[in-house]
């Protein structure tokens, strides 16, 4: 998905003097998907990205059935910001697609407090790599379901089974574009790392 059309907050907001506190988050799923478009929505700086005009290189070597109208793909991360108060801010970094560029994803992961899983129902066998190596780095995660134009082929329930989820792991639907569909999917991982949190601290 190209990183155009979505909703961007009315101003910049500079960081706070007081901030003291960052927490990691990282956007994975598969090429095309829409990882560059959510942490755009969302950020409250101009995010950085390293975008790249795709070009007869990748031919053969990108696997592009799905997204074929995409020109521009992610060659190393998308990076954003979002204060959640004076002293907290949460940075996004968007992983690469591109199965060549897979072999990043576990540095990305180095520090995460948690991930979104982020789901294109057109190519739902390009989740499965993202979620094998969060399960294999112990880190907590949520799957957003990005609605390409309101797209509702599979329900959630549909897609869970697909992906052989456990019931703990929450999924919701978004739209990528939209800055409160993107930030509530945030939200969403917020709250399932604080359920965590708190179920560990009562376990004897």
């Amino acid at each position: 998905m190209d990183s155009v059309g979505f909703d961007l907050p009315a101003r910049r907001t500079p960081l706070s003097a007081a901030a003291e506190t960052g927490l990691k988050i990282v956007v994975v799923g598969g090429f095309g998907v829409g990882k560059t478009t959510l942490v755009h929505s969302v950020s409250e700086i101009r995010p950085l990205n390293t975008e790249e005009v795709m070009t007869q290189a990748g031919v053969g070597v990108d696997e592009t059935s799905g997204v074929d109208g995409k020109t521009t793909t992610t060659v190393a991360f998308d990076f954003g910001r979002i204060s959640l108060n004076e002293r907290m801010v949460l940075y996004l970094f968007g992983a690469p697609g591109q199965k060549r560029f897979w072999f990043l994803w576990d540095r990305l992961f180095s520090g995460t407090l948690g991930a979104v899983v982020l789901v294109d129902t057109r190519r739902m066998d390009d989740s499965w790599y993202a979620i094998d190596r969060l399960e294999h780095h112990g880190t907590p995660f949520v799957v957003a379901v990005n609605r390409f134009d309101h797209d509702t082929t599979y329900s959630l329930d549909e897609i869970r089974q697909a992906l052989a989820l456990p019931p703990h792991v929450p999924m919701v639907d978004c739209d990528a574009r939209v800055r409160t569909s993107s930030k509530n999917v945030l939200i969403t991982l917020a709250d399932h790392l604080r359920t965590m949190a708190l179920a560990r601290e009562a376990t004897p």
